[in-house]
């Protein structure tokens, strides 16, 4: 077992093939190599982008907060499994755990959202590119933990933020940008279209 993660800095390698969504396709990835599947997904369907930033009741984060610096371009929703809203849970406890807050968990729940549909993605054999695996599509040969560990949820979220926290600034970043630095996608501007429902999610589990 690997204790430390690769660095954010490492080449980038093209990924064989792009989840399509609404007309364009899209690959996110983890670092050192990013990773993309071609499995079946559900209906997405574009969402306007998030203009409020209202306090909400019982103590629910802020969409100020969630969304410091508003939304980016057109944005996608997708319904949600009890398992997806799980792992978003799990991926919201990891940043609280890791003290990045609100913010933190947003970048990472958009970026799940992305790489696996926040599904807890196996190896899918001819369908599977490289060895990537898990919410965040992490791949064990280079170095983010063996299959057990990536493809536990509280673990993958950790490898993420761990890494995340490591970019400087990234709190006032772009959460495409954000993501971009540690996954090193082929596409980087992906992620940037799950914001809107990804600080939803968030604000939803944040006390539960």
């Amino acid at each position: 077992m690997k204790t430390t993660f690769t660095a954010v800095t490492e080449a980038s390698f093209v990924r064989k093939t792009a989840l399509g969504i609404a007309g364009l396709a899209f690959v996110g990835g983890a670092v050192a190599g990013p990773a993309s599947h071609a499995f079946a997904s559900p209906a997405v369907h574009t969402a306007p982008a998030m203009t409020t930033v209202a306090q909400v009741a019982d103590n629910k984060p802020a969409m100020d907060k969630l969304v410091p610096h508003g939304t980016q371009g057109a944005q996608s929703e997708i319904s949600l499994s009890k398992d997806q809203v799980a792992n978003a849970k799990a991926i919201t406890d990891t940043a609280k755990k890791l003290g990045m807050g609100e913010r933190g968990a947003v970048i990472a729940v958009a970026t799940s959202m992305q790489e696996s549909k926040l599904e807890n993605l196996g190896h899918l054999g001819d369908m599977n590119d490289h060895d990537s695996l898990g919410l965040f599509q992490q791949r064990p040969s280079s170095g983010w933990g063996t299959p057990a560990q990536i493809t536990d949820p509280t673990y993958a979220a950790t490898a993420f933020l761990s890494n995340l926290k490591q970019v400087d600034g990234w709190q006032d970043l772009p959460l495409t940008v954000a993501a971009q630095k540690v996954q090193v996608s082929a596409f980087p501007d992906a992620y940037a279209q799950w914001e809107n429902q990804a600080a939803h999610i968030v604000q939803d589990v944040w006390t539960k």
